[in-house]
């Protein structure tokens, strides 16, 4: 059987869903991947002139040092997110896991928020590293992460700097950041991931004797969270692993199947 007939017919057998997702998720939906500094500075001309990689801009030392031009770097990602469109496969996949008996749960690293915005349920959901949408107090006042729905940011498009006012902590006024997850970050606000965690293992627990899909779409090797866990959880669950993914869809021993497609393309093809 080929891969793509084979994938479909374990689609159709399914009891549970599990959907996992990495930066390509949001590809089709005219978000940048940041796969590579070739790929970041393709998406933010600004960085290439000023000299400055992915992994420089996503580190808390660049709120340390330099806070309008940390916040001018997610400021403009927090817009970008906010105007994009999840794209239809999004409502493609939910209107399938609502099918199964035992429904479908979401993991993901992106911290775009377009699963919500699609419209799956926020308590069926993990985001990993965090989310955009929500804030935390930079010195860690406290441990309260609070909504950032209100916030309004403008970034000089040449600097890329914050232009307006930096975001406050609600408690101490100190600086606010995002409840992302950053490169040698040590002062990430874990607790709201933690509870998605918790609510995971729950429905993990109930899946015994079911037939569970995971549908991996545009996760990496190169920060492969999301790979490990769809393999991790794929064994431990004893479901059948699809991933699809354009450029590295390969999956180690014969786990799973592949499919070299881009997220969309994958989810039309399936269902």
């Amino acid at each position: 059987m080929k891969p793509l007939s084979e994938a479909i017919a374990r689609c159709q057998e399914a009891d549970a869903l599990l959907i996992t997702a990495g930066a390509g998720m949001g590809v089709d939906s005219g978000l940048p991947d940041f796969r590579s500094n070739e790929g970041f500075w393709n998406a933010y001309p600004p960085y290439r002139r000023l000299g400055m990689s992915f992994i420089e801009m996503a580190c808390p030392d660049r709120f340390v040092r330099e806070p309008e031009i940390g916040w001018g770097f997610y400021g403009h990602r927090l817009d970008l997110y906010r105007s994009a469109v999840p794209h239809a496969g999004f409502s493609m996949v939910k209107a399938f896991g609502e099918t199964l008996a035992k429904g479908c749960f979401v993991f993901t690293s992106n911290v775009d928020g377009h699963f919500q915005r699609a419209g799956f349920a926020a308590d069926h959901l993990v985001e990993c590293h965090g989310s955009i949408h929500h804030l935390q107090c930079f010195e860690k006042c406290q441990d309260e992460i609070w909504a950032a729905d209100g916030l309004e940011i403008e970034v000089d498009p040449v600097t890329m700097k914050l232009l307006s006012p930096l975001p406050k902590c609600p408690h101490c006024s100190g600086l606010a950041r995002p409840n992302i997850l950053m490169f040698g970050d040590w002062d990430w606000n874990q607790a709201r991931t933690a509870a998605q965690v918790q609510r995971l293992a729950q429905w993990q627990e109930s899946l015994a004797d079911s037939r569970v899909v995971i549908l991996e779409f545009g996760a990496g090797t190169g920060v492969p969270t999301v790979r490990n866990f769809s393999e991790r959880t794929a064994t431990a669950v004893n479901g059948t692993l699809i991933r699809v993914n354009p450029r590295e869809p390969e999956i180690p021993g014969d786990q799973g199947i592949s499919l070299p497609l881009g997220a969309l393309a994958g989810i039309e093809a399936l269902l």
